[in-house]
């Protein structure tokens, strides 16, 4: 589709339903006229600006550890409790409420089996044995002293979207469909270098990593995975990890569903082939419509998702926005990400924020002017493995409505003549 200029000093439109070429934005901003057209502000002298109440007197004293601001109250999680229990369930980050990649330490989402462990760090240890020459126990100060790495990684709930298996859409938004989702800077001792140590028999081709919840949370984890960029984690965003996320120790396996990154890690177990827990034989397998299951799907697949404009946060009247959103790929980094205001018609692309990191959080922006009209927005990532992001309708063919887990299908927010946002099949 050719582009059309739409006014002197406006950008050019990109494709369908008032998607802007973001390169025409940019030309825009540098003769200083984006701000009128993204904000309108008011004309008004500094003389004019008000003397408000906290410029009259000092602020509040220093505290021991800092909190939001009190009109950020809303901005957070939201949790689903499993009947009869008080910690089996999940809480969700509100996406739609942040900017940026990395979530913050309290927003973190969660997913516990059993509640959360009230763990002393001086009592535990870390076992690791099995198919190994030495069998160690590590305390907690023996594992600070190992060189230590920091990586960027999300960390996704198989589960996560798994609403949008079912035959009609659910009304939700970004929180309750897509917020088992968060990513962070993770900080700890590489899993390899203990398996060095410990002396991995070569004929062992897995691992078993148990957490010390009461659930005796499990998964089996390949042992070529575990010796590639698998840490075990200490810190969090520069803080030792909350409670809620795994306190003192977790394991971490970028780009791996979030179930095998096991909290409150107290063993790893060497073996020759997968343990077949509880955790990878009842749950955490994709049930496929001829009834047959697939079973240790690890990584999760390229998948995006809008959080504004999304439900919950309506439009205010016509004019410019900009939609912004979050895409991610447990193959590696994510290599383009289009958006579509017409119901996947036609598409734009999108400019990808820096930095743009192999299995984390991607933050993608692209203007749009809204007429008024209705308008089907959606997002569609590729990484750069060149898998691309499937439609729920090629999603659904492939492996149908019978399962939960890595749901990772286009998802849509349908806009009303209202300004309105809400969650649509398209």
């Amino acid at each position: 589709m050719s582009k059309k200029r739409l006014a002197a000093g406006q950008p050019d439109q990109a494709v369908g339903n008032g998607l802007l070429d973001r390169r025409g934005l940019l030309a825009t901003a540098g003769s200083g006229s984006v701000a009128a057209l993204l904000t309108r502000p008011t004309v008004a002298a500094a003389g004019e600006l008000a003397l408000e109440p906290w410029m009259r007197e000092p602020g509040s004293p220093f505290v021991g550890y800092g909190q939001p601001s009190r009109f950020e109250e809303k901005v957070v999680r939201v949790s689903t409790t499993a009947p009869g229990t008080t910690g089996t369930g999940a809480s969700r980050t509100p996406h739609h409420l942040l900017d940026g990649t990395i979530t913050p330490n309290g927003l973190h989402f969660e997913r516990h089996h059993s509640g959360i462990p009230d763990i002393d760090p001086d009592a535990h240890r870390l076992l690791i044995h099995g198919l190994v020459k030495r069998p160690l126990v590590f305390t907690l100060e023996a594992l600070a002293r190992y060189p230590m790495e920091s990586r960027i990684a999300f960390i996704e709930c198989g589960g996560n979207s798994g609403a949008l298996y079912q035959k009609d859409p659910v009304a939700g938004g970004v929180q309750a469909l897509h917020g088992l989702v968060s990513c962070s800077e993770w900080t700890g001792v590489r899993l390899a270098d203990l398996l060095d140590e410990a002396g991995a028999d070569p004929k062992a081709q897995w691992i078993l990593a148990e957490g010390a919840d009461a659930a005796g949370m499990s998964r089996s984890v390949p042992m070529a995975k575990a010796m590639d960029d698998a840490i075990l984690a200490l810190y969090q965003n520069g803080e030792r990890i909350r409670p809620s996320n795994g306190y003192p120790l977790r394991l971490l396996l970028p780009g791996y569903e979030g179930n095998m990154n096991v909290k409150w890690l107290r063993r790893i177990k060497v073996t020759e082939g997968p343990t077949m827990t509880k955790d990878e034989t009842s749950k955490y397998t994709i049930s496929l419509p001829d009834g047959k299951a697939l079973q240790f799907v690890f990584p999760i697949e390229a998948k995006s998702v809008i959080t504004r404009p999304s439900p919950g946060l309506a439009m205010k009247g016509v004019g410019l926005y900009e939609i912004t959103g979050l895409a991610w790929s447990g193959y590696g980094k994510i290599a383009k990400v289009e958006v579509s205001a017409d119901g996947g018609k036609s598409w734009a692309p999108a400019l990808l924020n820096e930095p743009v990191l192999a299995k984390a959080l991607t933050r993608f922006r692209v203007a749009w002017r809204w007429n008024g009209g209705p308008a089907i927005l959606q997002s569609r990532a590729t990484d750069d493995s060149g898998y691309v992001q499937p439609t729920r309708a090629r999603l659904i063919a492939d492996r149908g409505i019978r399962t939960i887990y890595h749901f990772n299908g286009i998802a849509s927010w349908a806009v009303g003549e209202n300004g309105e946002v809400t969650h649509v099949y398209a």
